[in-house]
C-alpha cells in the first residue's frame, strides 16, 4: 500500500511544483530584451537591442560585422507613420520586419549591404524588427504574423502581453553586448541563442 501513497505524493509534489513555476514562464514571456513573433508556423523568440531614440534609430545596426541568428534590433517610433529603411553602411544582410501599430507585420523587405536603395514599409508602420537576412522566410515569418513586446500598447496589441507584465520597461533597455569571439576572430554561436521556433 505504500507504494502507490508515495506516487500520488510525488505525483501531487510535481504537479504543484509545475503550477507555482508557471507564474515565472508568463512573467519571462515578456521582456524589453525580447521579442515573441507568433505565425502559421509557430512561435519564433529574438533577443533584441532597443532603438527608441532618434539616433539610436540612426544609427540601427550600421558598422556591425556580424549578428547572432537569434539577435536582433527592435525600432520604436512614437506614433505610426511612412516607414522607409535602406542599409547605407550595414555591413550584413537582413531582414526588416515593418509593425503597425498593434504589432502585426505588414510588410518585410530583404536589405542587402552597402545598398542605399529605399525599403518601404507602409504608412502605418509604428515598429521595425531587423533580423539576419533571409531568416523570415527560413522560420516562415511572413505579413500577418504578430510580434509581441513590452513597448507594444496593450491595448491595441493582437498579441498582448500579460497584465502582470511591465507596458514600457526602462530597466534592462540598451544595447546587446558585443558577440562574443574566438581566438580566431569567428563569432561564439553562444553569444545569443539561436530563434527558438516553437
Amino acid at each position: 500500500m505504500r507504494l502507490p501513497i508515495t506516487r500520488a505524493i510525488r505525483f501531487t509534489a510535481l504537479a504543484l511544483a509545475s503550477l507555482a513555476a508557471a507564474p515565472i514562464f508568463a512573467e519571462e514571456a515578456c521582456r524589453p530584451d525580447r521579442v515573441e513573433i507568433r505565425s502559421d508556423n509557430g512561435v519564433a523568440r529574438f533577443r533584441v537591442e532597443l532603438a527608441v531614440t532618434p539616433e539610436e534609430r540612426a544609427r540601427g545596426l550600421m558598422f556591425r560585422e556580424q549578428m547572432s541568428s537569434g539577435a536582433g534590433m527592435f525600432f520604436v517610433f512614437e506614433a505610426p507613420g511612412p516607414r522607409s529603411f535602406w542599409m547605407k553602411n550595414t555591413l550584413i544582410p537582413l531582414d526588416i520586419l515593418y509593425l503597425n501599430p498593434d504589432g502585426r507585420v505588414q510588410a518585410i523587405r530583404t536589405g542587402k549591404p552597402q545598398d542605399t536603395t529605399s525599403l518601404p514599409g507602409g504608412d502605418n508602420v509604428q515598429y521595425v524588427l531587423e533580423i539576419n537576412g533571409g531568416l523570415a522566410a527560413r522560420m516562415g515569418i511572413a505579413p500577418g504574423a504578430v510580434l509581441r513586446h513590452p513597448r507594444i500598447d496593450p491595448a491595441l496589441a493582437a498579441w498582448p502581453c500579460a497584465d502582470s507584465d511591465p507596458v514600457a520597461p526602462a530597466e534592462g533597455d540598451g544595447p546587446l553586448p558585443e558577440p562574443a569571439t574566438d581566438a580566431a576572430g569567428e563569432a561564439d554561436a553562444g553569444s545569443a541563442p539561436a530563434p527558438v521556433l516553437q
